[in-house]
């Protein structure tokens, strides 16, 4: 067996040990196996609100425990093979041992990442709005670009998305959409997308063939389901708004005010919903969406506060800094302007294969915290 098999190995084997104890994995353990004995105790859901906060516990608890067990094993298995071959002399087992590390290798980069989004709400699944910036027709097409961009990166991942507001543009494109994405970490990979995306390309809306930029803001906020911990008194401190839907929905949703505007007064957030034919169940999405980006707007204020003093900037809201740039046009490529992360072809990017740059935020956020 050659060493740089037996150096990857012993490798993986010291790095599982130490993600082991930094996500604390026998608290873990133990505190799944107290919730399993709750949830299979007699009038466990009588208390509905409480049994739900204890399965989502359990649901964010097994994201790591579940693929550490895999790992902790699988660190046992690497070892045996190891000793085997070692002592016995023979190679018949190397293959066995080459694709438990590379199977293991790949578990361990993504749990490694994982750890990276150790916020609570980094879990969560996310409300992503994008919002066409000047430039008119441009603008609009591009923003429809970018909502197509993370649909496609959501159906790779096979996350759930569902479209809660869609505001199309006169020619083409949209002014604005709000889209609901479910999946394991879904804030977590997302988050970062917020600000600013900038595309230069010859516009297809430009008779005379000139190059064009355009903006469209993203925004990006967690769905913290009804445990946020944000207090809203909606009579006094919101105002509602019902209208007709536009989007598809058939004939019933266009004819009735199903549609909600919630516009919260003291900061002016606004959100809508429009997707449901029931008004009741569109002022409930939109209630949640109002409380997830009051959410993020105390996060924000906090990271500044934090980013203040220890004399560094804070990450820009929405509409705030360009975050990424995509350019089609006289060079091709796609850029993100805080990690440098940059593609050469921006084609894959726009058909949703956005890890890359993803994966590289939340590097260098850790790193610059």
């Amino acid at each position: 067996m050659d060493h740089e098999l037996r150096d990857k190995c012993t490798g993986i084997m010291d790095r599982i040990v130490k993600l082991r104890d930094s996500l604390d994995y026998a608290g873990k353990k133990k505190r799944t196996t107290e919730i399993n004995e709750m949830m299979g105790a007699a009038g466990f859901w009588d208390n509905q609100e409480k049994a739900q906060v204890l399965v989502s516990e359990m649901q964010q608890l097994q994201l790591t425990v579940k693929p550490l067990t895999e790992l902790i094993e699988g660190a046992g298995d690497l070892e045996v093979l190891l000793e085997f071959i070692e002592e016995e002399g023979s190679e018949d087992s190397i293959p066995e041992l080459a694709a438990t590390a590379d199977r293991l290798q790949k578990i361990l980069d993504h749990l490694e990442l994982q750890a990276m989004m150790s916020a609570p709400e980094d879990g969560s699944a996310a409300y992503l709005s994008i919002q066409a910036g000047e430039g008119g027709t441009d603008s609009s097409d591009w923003a429809e670009m970018l909502l197509r961009m993370y649909l496609r990166w959501a159906e790779r991942r096979g996350f759930n998305v569902e479209i809660l507001d869609r505001s199309d543009a006169e020619e083409a494109g949209i002014r604005s959409a709000t889209v609901r994405i479910e999946g394991d970490y879904a804030y977590g990979y997302l988050k970062g997308e917020t600000g600013n995306h900038r595309l230069i390309r010859i516009s297809p809306f430009d008779s005379a063939g000139r190059r064009h930029t355009s903006f469209a803001a993203v925004d990006v906020s967690p769905d913290l389901g009804e445990i946020a911990e944000i207090e809203i008194n909606w009579d006094q401190d919101v105002r509602e708004d019902t209208y007709r839907a536009s989007g598809a929905g058939g004939q019933h949703i266009n004819k009735t005010d199903s549609a909600i505007r919630l516009t919260h007064l003291e900061s002016g957030v606004v959100v809508q919903c429009q997707n449901n034919r029931s008004q009741h169940k569109n002022r409930a999405e939109a209630r949640k969406m109002l409380k997830a980006k009051l959410f993020q707007i105390e996060q924000e204020k906090r990271d500044a506060e934090l980013a203040a003093k220890r004399g560094g900037k804070s990450k820009i809201g929405f509409g705030g800094q360009t975050v990424r740039n995509y350019v089609l046009h006289p060079d091709q490529y796609a850029k993100d302007a805080r990690t440098g992360h940059k593609v050469g072809n921006p084609g894959p990017v726009l058909d949703g294969d956005l890890d890359g740059f993803l994966e590289s935020f939340l590097r260098w956020g850790m790193a610059e915290n």
